[in-house]
């Protein structure tokens, strides 16, 4: 009987072991493809090994076709989305290629350096700014877009601010609302206080210019069909508020969408504008079934500081012979210039965060298995999940096109 216990107990031991493996992490990695091998190699002969964000034009120029392809056949024009392109040169490119003057900006700072740049742009607020933000603008008579901007305004009191600073200075208000059509994030929910917004935005001598109605929630939805169809729904109440209140809503700016959305807002909508940025260099938080035809324009590329054959980590140096055992892609270690972005590896294939050793802004650990063979000065390569502020922290843009660096865009001063 001990006998039996002991090969019974041996037997269940093995199969445990092999259901263990079974769970195992399969390894994972390579090298760079012959698109990041090629970039890795322009990027050196610039002279570029520190942290850098790379912009692919000619990606971009495709991205900007298949955008307008869609706007134009739903005859919806575009408004660029300012604070998800912060460069000069990037928005300008983006309108030239989509044939507007409509821009979205989202702080008084970003505002007043577009001014000059566009000045034939059209401005509409992306988000409702403190009424000493709007102070800041219309002081600078040099700076100020006067009905050009429609202010966003969200609530009954930040009209009633903005209005009595207009009246105080004599300038004109012209001014948007923003309309809640699903995201909850603020903004007139309820056509009776939407109503009570464009008598009291009448009274003050205040010109209505038109509605903002913001719904990136819809794809992100258990049934994003049914919220599309509750955005549209709630957008299409604010209309009839508007046509009851003496108003032709076709005569006024009726924005919706971004670039998770914009696509079904070309499929039919009750707005009678999109907004756009980040799908025009599609980080990876835009990876949505909408947007299968745009691809990744943007990189982070980043030196490898450090390399390591055998990844030990601190204080459990002891441990880190098992661990690599059991994952084989945490054998590696790469050391990288910079990190703690938002953003995830890319190239080489494989890379991934150390889970155990912890995020750093200044030498992010990478581990990988032994299938990736960096060296110290390799570069890696990282998709940002957004752009916004992140294209903000690495100085002027490296312009990929043809297989070379082309140029260098300068960003906007940093702003929220």
């Amino acid at each position: 009987m001990k006998r039996r216990t002991v090969l019974i107990g041996g037997g269940a031991l093995a199969l445990a072991g092999i259901g263990g493996l079974a769970l195992r992490p399969e390894e994972r990695g390579g090298m760079h493809d012959a698109y990041f091998g090629g970039l890795a190699a322009a990027l050196k002969r610039a002279g570029l090994n520190r942290p850098t964000l790379v912009i692919d034009r000619q990606r971009l120029a495709a991205n900007i076709t298949a955008v307008r392809g869609s706007t134009e056949a739903a005859r919806l024009p575009l408004r660029v989305v300012a604070k998800s392109l912060p460069s000069p040169q990037l928005l300008g490119a983006i309108m030239a290629g989509m044939g507007t003057n409509r821009l979205m900006v989202f702080s008084a700072e970003m505002l007043r350096q577009l001014i000059p740049l566009h000045p034939q742009a059209d401005f509409l607020g992306g988000k409702p700014l403190p009424v000493s933000e709007f102070m800041r603008v219309v002081s600078d008579a040099a700076l100020d877009p006067g009905p050009r901007m429609q202010w966003l305004i969200d609530t009954p009191e930040r009209l009633k601010q903005y209005a009595e600073v207009a009246k105080a200075r004599g300038i004109a208000l012209r001014i948007s609302l923003e309309i809640d059509v699903g995201l909850h994030r603020g903004g007139f929910a309820d056509p009776a206080a939407l109503a009570e917004a464009i008598r009291a935005a009448k009274a003050a001598d205040v010109e209505l210019a038109g509605l903002m109605g913001y719904d990136p929630h819809v794809p992100k939805m258990p049934s994003p069909d049914s919220a599309w169809a509750d955005a549209q729904e709630a957008y299409a109440r604010a209309l009839a508020v508007l046509k009851a209140e003496g108003l032709d809503p076709a005569a006024l700016t009726l924005n919706s969408a971004g670039s998770p959305t914009f696509r079904r807002h070309c499929q039919g909508t009750v707005a009678n504008e999109v907004s756009v940025g980040s799908a025009f260099v599609k980080p990876g938080d835009f990876d949505y079934e909408d947007l299968p035809d745009l691809q990744p324009a943007a990189f982070i590329a980043t030196p490898v500081i450090k390399a390591s054959k055998d990844q030990a980590l601190p204080g459990i140096e002891a441990f880190s012979g098992a661990m690599h055992l059991w994952d084989r892609n945490t054998t590696r270690g790469f050391f990288i210039h910079g990190g703690h972005w938002l953003a995830k590896p890319v190239s080489p294939p494989g890379l991934d965060y150390s889970k155990l050793f912890g995020r750093s802004s200044n030498q992010e650990l990478l581990t990988g298995s032994n299938r990736i063979d960096l060296k110290p000065d390799d570069t890696v390569f990282l998709r940002p999940d957004q752009s916004e502020a992140l294209f903000l922290q690495f100085g002027d843009i490296a312009v990929y096109d043809g297989g070379e660096i082309a140029e260098r865009w300068p960003t906007l001063p940093v702003s929220a």
